[in-house]
């Protein structure tokens, strides 16, 4: 078993939110290649063949650009906290197809108190939003075995910071999930503390999460003619 993550990757994180700028930074560029970035590209490269087992179509790629591992830094252009870089590390486990047809996302989070693993579509276009509301619709026993079942329920909750207080347009207020098909975002993700992202056994829960929530993610594969 491999540690990834250490007290000194929650420090580095840590200290990055407290000096955000960039002669900080350079001059600590080290800690980071060291504890957050290079640790969570060995992740990738190990998590490979465990979703491999989940599905051949999602790449869990350690390429240090275009990768799955999202950039420190920001893009400040349209915001008003222009702070460069962001205190926490993420990445993707993307679709072979992302770059043709929106897709939904397996994704890591690594923070000081806040990390997680989710999975589903995060901020989708409004057309792809009605294309997943028509088929949780039009395929509803599917949906409720892919995201209701009570062991899935235990682990994983479903992301509930966007959502319609009205339901959606075209669909009954009496549909039987118009609560689901009132979220703006299809994720369900699970916390994970500190000491679990410091774990030996890291990779193994990880594992355990992707095969978990590849029920959702073939569902949502399906409402939109990906391959799963």
């Amino acid at each position: 078993m491999s540690i990834y993550f250490s007290d000194a990757s929650f420090k580095f994180l840590r200290a990055l939110a407290k000096h955000n700028d960039k002669a900080w930074f350079a001059a600590h560029k080290h800690q980071y290649e060291e504890h957050v970035r290079q640790p969570f590209l060995r992740l990738l490269t190990d998590l490979q063949p465990d979703l491999a087992q989940v599905s051949l179509h999602f790449r869990s790629d350690p390429k240090t650009v275009g990768g799955s591992l999202f950039r420190i830094y920001r893009d400040a252009r349209f915001s008003h906290d222009k702070s460069p870089y962001k205190p926490w590390q993420g990445a993707r486990l993307f679709h072979q197809r992302r770059k043709q047809v929106p897709a939904p996302s397996f994704y890591l989070h690594l923070q000081p108190g806040g990390s997680f693993v989710g999975a589903g579509l995060w901020h989708p276009e409004p057309s792809t939003q009605r294309r997943v509301r028509q088929f949780i619709f039009d395929n509803p026993g599917s949906w409720k075995a892919a995201t209701q079942a009570a062991a899935f329920r235990r682990r994983f909750e479903f992301e509930a910071s966007d959502v319609l207080s009205r339901p959606p347009r075209g669909f009954p207020a009496d549909f039987e999930l118009i609560e689901d098909l009132k979220h703006k975002n299809f994720v369900f993700w699970r916390s994970i503390d500190d000491a679990g992202m410091a774990s030996p056994r890291l990779r193994q829960a990880l594992a355990t999460d992707l095969k978990a929530l590849a029920p959702l993610m073939d569902y949502l594969c399906a409402a939109l003619d990906l391959e799963f």
